[in-house]
């Protein structure tokens, strides 16, 4: 049996959505158990709310300290100009200890994003984040080429070999599409794949 987590942060619910295809693509894949958590919000209620914020997210809160449970580590944040959000910086900020004791070194790493808009920096966060598992020592993996959906250009779409990604719209109103959510679904059962024949060939 091979655990993932999927550790995501989410202001306005699309990561969150993304995170649950990703999730359900884990799952098909045999003998593979996925758990869904998030990392700490760093703004306020009262600020979060303004900013009209999801707050109702059911994913519990993830600890630095658990990482090492898992044999991959599936990473969404949206992007804030360019790179991940501070949350997740934030997060990934405190691994220093797995670091120094290579706690994290062979696990799987994978990334997934959000931008408001098709060109807003999907490639940008996903790269500089899968540098910071790159760090960590883990076995970078993302959505290659065999998913079709990916060079669909019938529409608008989010979707990249280094992760899957969604458009959100300026307001935000816009979320993932049927497109998006395969792609991200995809994502999860090559992770899941990648991480099962590791984890048989050790």
């Amino acid at each position: 049996m091979t655990k993932t987590l999927i550790l995501y942060y989410s202001t306005y619910g699309h990561i969150e959505a993304l995170a649950n295809a990703i999730a359900e693509g884990v799952t098909s894949v045999e003998n593979s158990e996925v758990v869904i958590k998030r990392v700490p919000e760093l703004m306020s209620d009262e600020v979060a709310k303004q900013a009209g914020a999801k707050l109702d997210q059911s994913a519990p809160i993830a600890t630095v300290e658990e990482l090492p449970e898992y044999d991959a580590i599936i990473i969404g944040t949206p992007t804030r100009y360019g790179r991940m959000a501070a949350q997740m910086a934030n997060f990934l900020d405190q691994t220093g200890g797995l670091w120094f004791q290579d706690a994290l070194v062979g696990k799987v790493g994978s990334v997934f994003t959000s931008t408001a808009s098709q060109h807003g920096g999907q490639e940008t966060t996903l790269i500089s984040t899968i540098v910071n598992l790159m760090h960590l020592g883990m076995t970078i993996v993302g959505t290659p080429y065999t998913e079709k959906r990916l060079v669909n250009i019938d529409e608008v779409s989010g979707g990249t070999p280094y992760g899957a990604s969604t458009i959100a719209g300026g307001d935000g109103s816009r979320m993932p599409s049927e497109n998006e959510l395969e792609i991200a679904k995809s994502q999860g059962r090559h992770v899941a794949s990648v991480t099962r024949a590791i984890k048989r060939g050790q």
